[in-house]
């Protein structure tokens, strides 16, 4: 279909909070993305946006994140941010995908992506193979008793 917006929410480690799929870039679509967010997290210290004018008239409208630092990032090319370089393992997916089609298909996708794609990506350069390999085992091993225990709780 059309063009379509991907908000996420990303705590300052780069572990993704939240996934939205939006179709416009007005006030009221970021008032939902942040009520969803705040719905499912705490509220945070400080909010990391781009220079768009809906983020600081929706803060100002929500009661929770009136005391909340708002820093703007300059949208410009080449900018080496946390926000802008989070969404790289989602475009490789997509690329892989051949694009994604239906935008509530995308959302349900992307929601349990993010957390599943965290669990398996580890810190590589903070550690050596042998530990790698060692705390990789080990999440699979996580992995396969949620994946079980999940299978057994449908066909109960």
């Amino acid at each position: 279909g059309g063009p379509y917006l991907l908000k996420r929410a990303v705590v300052e480690h780069g572990a993704e909070l939240d996934v939205l799929v939006q179709k416009r870039r007005d006030k009221a679509a970021a008032k939902r993305f942040f009520r969803r967010v705040l719905r499912s997290n705490p509220v945070p210290r400080k909010i990391v946006t781009d220079q768009l004018r809906s983020y600081p008239a929706v803060k100002a409208d929500i009661p929770e994140l009136a005391h909340v630092k708002h820093v703007f990032v300059k949208a410009a090319a080449r900018v080496n941010n946390r926000a802008e370089t989070s969404h790289q393992p989602t475009r490789r997916r997509e690329r892989q995908m051949c694009g994604f089609r239906d935008a509530r298909r995308t959302q349900a996708f992307l929601s349990c992506f993010g957390a599943i794609r965290q669990h398996f990506a580890l810190p590589r350069h903070r550690m050596n193979a042998a530990c790698h390999r060692a705390v990789l085992q080990e999440r699979f091993v996580t992995w396969h008793g949620w994946t079980v225990t999940a299978a057994s709780q449908k066909t109960i």
